[in-house]
């Protein structure tokens, strides 16, 4: 597409400026836009701009294209594309780190013609956070080819450098568009854009100037992320409480290599719980322990450290409650919202409880006897039919969810964590059988444990998966296989369990055990 300008009485044909924006809901894709036309306008220059939306907020980016032309001295108006045209865009604009890797696919980024801005964050699409394992992409090909496919790359965390500016993402990547000198407008044109907009102007301002900084300055970019171990406070850093710091005491004198997991595995239980309950679980993880091998790492307890932590600390309406009223997620949801001192914060949590869910709550025997007659389900299910919009901050529910999370005192003889409990001494008897046959195979049967997640119908969905698992698991408990042969079925099942949602990987997998360790 051309523009015919006039210059000298001579027809001097101008190819405009394409930019594509590629955005998701929230991310300010739409004014971010508008500042790229109020920019050009400002500047004399013809600018047009449509967008395709996604489908929803992270299962399709919308995205938005603009282009812009010099106007022409005579008068004509130039005939500008609707859509991008795949090797025909100058910019591309993504506000994620898989956006940009989109817009590559779609052949929207080229060697020859095209600067490239991606922030590098991720924010998980709906595919990999539903995966039951580690469902997420490795976003090292994206960075491999942007290496190649842009003319100029300019790639970093624009998110965190909005959220230290307290603005929002659009206006970092602004910024870095102006620092790029991919556009021929000065700065100052780019910062009046931002302030005829008239909305947020001095934290938007100050965003785009860091993401400017960040973009001329002569710090590189890694090529890829770098994972980095968060910091934090030393193993067995004693808490001031004489029983807790007693169990702390008594969980160093177990294998060194461990000591980072026992610690998080003792803090989680107490805080769900109570001492004597955390004294129960380091009693069990002890139990492993001792049974450690002698050289190498410490597979055995620190697997026996996480997993039977994560067994006791299981996901019920009272830790929901306890969590959602306590004043550091209160202090959170205001940081991360920007509240400043003083301002009204409003905060709607969307519950559906199952009818099994409330009965677990109850003293076992009453709960089985409302189950089984069905008259919990008669009593309970019409208020439990559709969820509920709560507002913590107001008083009556968050009292409501105070007394719920107080309930953790009656829990030990409530149905679910007697069921709860049940479920875990199965599990361990297991692995006790395993480890009299294969240490391997006693780790990769503790490590299963990580299909039980989550709450409501996600819990539903991985207990049974783990209980299918342990089944074939009894059998080679039972009847041993050749050495080390145990450990790698048990490792296929559970890895085919982590792969989908229903189940399907399993199915095979199962059938392939059946036919084969089993035949």
């Amino acid at each position: 597409m051309t523009v015919l300008s006039q210059e000298n009485s001579m027809a001097v044909a101008t190819k405009p400026i394409s930019i594509a924006v590629c955005a998701m809901g929230g991310q300010g894709g739409g004014v971010l836009v508008s500042w790229i036309v109020s920019l050009a306008e400002q500047c004399g220059w013809i600018a047009q701009s449509t967008s395709v939306p996604g489908v929803a907020q992270r299962t399709g980016a919308t995205i938005y294209y603009i282009e812009i032309a010099p106007a022409d001295p005579a008068g004509r108006m130039p005939v500008l594309a609707l859509l991008p045209t795949p090797g025909e865009v100058d910019i591309v604009l993504g506000a994620e780190l898989m956006e940009g890797g989109r817009a590559m696919l779609r052949g929207l980024v080229t060697p020859e013609r095209t600067t490239l801005l991606v922030s590098t964050h991720r924010s998980y699409a709906v595919e990999e956070r539903i995966n039951p394992g580690d469902g997420r992409i490795d976003p090292t090909p994206v960075y491999d080819a942007a290496a190649f496919a842009a003319k100029k790359v300019i790639a970093f965390d624009m998110e965190q450098v909005a959220k230290e500016a307290r603005s929002v993402i659009s206006a970092v990547m602004l910024g870095a568009l102006a620092a790029s000198n991919a556009l021929p407008f000065p700065r100052k044109a780019f910062e009046e854009a931002i302030r005829s907009g008239g909305i947020g102007v001095k934290p938007s301002l100050a965003a785009f100037g860091q993401g400017f900084a960040r973009t001329a300055s002569d710090t590189p970019e890694p090529a890829r992320p770098v994972a980095v171990e968060a910091a934090g406070e030393a193993p067995f850093n004693p808490s001031g409480v004489p029983g807790f710091d007693a169990l702390l005491r008594a969980a160093a004198q177990l294998p060194a290599g461990a000591a980072t997991m026992l610690d998080a595995g003792l803090r989680r239980v107490a805080d769900f719980q109570d001492i004597p309950y955390a004294a129960a679980y380091l009693a069990l993880v002890r139990e492993f322990a001792l049974k450690e091998r002698q050289q190498g790492t410490p597979d055995l307890t620190i697997e026996a450290a996480r997993h039977i932590a994560n067994a006791m600390a299981y996901d019920d309406v009272i830790r929901v409650a306890d969590l959602k009223t306590r004043r550091s997620r209160f202090s959170r949801i205001a940081g991360e919202m920007g509240v400043s001192a003083g301002q009204p914060l409003a905060i709607t949590e969307f519950m559906h409880p199952r009818v099994e869910e409330v009965l677990g709550l109850l003293p076992s025997a009453l709960a089985l006897i409302l189950e089984k007659t069905g008259l919990g389900r008669l009593l309970m299910g019409r208020f439990l039919r559709k969820g509920w919009r709560v507002r913590t901050d107001r008083l009556r529910w968050f009292l409501l969810l105070s007394a719920t999370a107080e309930l953790y005192r009656i829990r030990p003889v409530s149905l679910r964590h007697k069921c709860e409990m049940r479920h875990r001494d199965e599990w361990l008897d297991l692995a006790r059988l395993a480890l009299e046959q294969d240490y391997d195979f006693a780790v990769e049967v503790l490590r299963c444990r990580r299909l039980v997640k989550g709450y409501s119908d996600t819990h539903a969905r991985g207990l049974s998966k783990f209980d299918r698992v342990m089944t074939a698991v009894g059998v080679m408990a039972r009847k041993p296989l050749p050495q080390g042969k145990a450990a790698v079925w048990t490792r296929l099942l559970r890895e085919a369990a982590l792969k989908d949602p229903e189940g399907t990987a399993l199915e095979a997998a199962l059938a392939r055990f059946q036919r084969g360790a089993m035949a």
